[in-house]
């Protein structure tokens, strides 16, 4: 398909979460997680959905180098990285920050400098002002002799959003009867993609302070997708997960992910998929999502951001207990 390459196997897995149902007060068969984290490229996550259509776009521009833009422990970028490494193009990342000490990076920063990619540090710059600073090394790059394409952040543009669209119907082809599907909010094109495929009654979106009016962008990209209006006011989006901000430990998605570590094994970050299922289990708790309903937690990946969250780290390590057996 033209602007559609693939970098990953289809479909991924959904499994039953019924310990983690019975924790909340759900049936067993009530919650099912869709396992997005498992994509195999790169560490895995969500962003590879998209990155098929947006690097597909790039090959089919001629395109030798990949450019985007993200926060220091971005999920994105890493990817991106990635398939950048797997289809042999450059790749240069423009982050907010300082480059940090030498043997110091962690998390995402690990795996973005093992793919190989080039950094620009853009200081304290802006959403606003990371585009610009990733324009200016599109310049740069063209008047060096290369051939840029320009990912925006988080590749939510509406073709990036068309990979959420495929695994909204892969959803529903393996789930037919859903009634919720919980998932990460951040820079937009995973919910929209999900809301054309599946409606905007059926997709509950979480906040997580990547962007500051996530409604507009993410009708905007779902009405592409869609071909169709999609109403800003009809979407389903929770904002009670931001807490004191995008890069801030919530009390309740530590909460969060302790619960479904312990019930389920699953390991969730403090940005993304940790925000999600404190939304979820918020949701049951106010009757939003009740017993009966068929729930699907879209699991987005990001276990690198677990790694390069400082706080998140130390407060996970606190809960190491001593055996205090005979």
């Amino acid at each position: 398909m033209p602007g559609k390459i693939t970098l990953s196997a289809w479909p991924t897995p959904v499994e039953p979460l019924p310990r983690l149902a019975a924790a909340v007060g759900l049936d067993p068969d009530d919650l099912w997680i869709k396992r997005d984290d498992l994509t195999g490229l790169g560490g895995g996550g969500n962003k590879v959905r998209k990155l098929e259509w947006t690097v597909g776009e790039a090959i089919d521009a001629g395109a030798d180098t990949l450019v985007t833009v993200g926060a220091a422990q971005s999920n994105h970028a890493r990817l991106t990285a990635a398939a950048g490494a797997r289809l042999g193009l450059d790749v240069v990342l423009v982050l907010p920050g300082k480059e940090p000490a030498a043997g110091s990076g962690t998390g995402n920063l690990v795996l973005d400098g093992l793919f190989g990619a080039r950094v620009v540090w853009a200081g304290d710059a802006e959403p606003a002002g990371l585009a610009d600073a990733a324009m200016e090394v599109c310049d740069r790059l063209r008047r060096a002799g290369a051939l840029p394409h320009l990912i925006p952040f988080g590749g939510s543009s509406p073709a990036g959003a068309r990979g959420y669209g495929e695994g909204g119907e892969e959803l529903r082809a393996q789930l037919p009867n859903l009634a919720h599907v919980v998932v990460a909010l951040g820079s937009g094109g995973t919910m929209a993609g999900l809301v054309a495929a599946l409606g905007e009654e059926r997709v509950l979106g979480v906040h997580c302070g990547a962007v500051t009016r996530p409604a507009p962008i993410v009708a905007d990209l779902a009405g592409a997708v869609a071909h169709r209006r999609v109403a800003p006011d009809a979407l389903r989006i929770r904002s009670d997960q931001v807490g004191a901000g995008y890069a801030a430990l919530h009390e309740p998605v530590l909460d969060a992910m302790r619960t479904a570590a312990a019930t389920e094994g699953i390991v969730l970050d403090p940005t993304y998929t940790g925000r999600a299922m404190a939304g979820l289990l918020a949701a049951v708790r106010e009757g939003v999502i009740h017993r009966g309903q068929r729930t699907v937690f879209l699991h987005t990946g990001g276990l690198p951001r677990l790694f390069g969250h400082a706080d998140a780290v130390r407060r996970s390590v606190a809960g190491l207990r001593p055996y205090e057996g005979s």
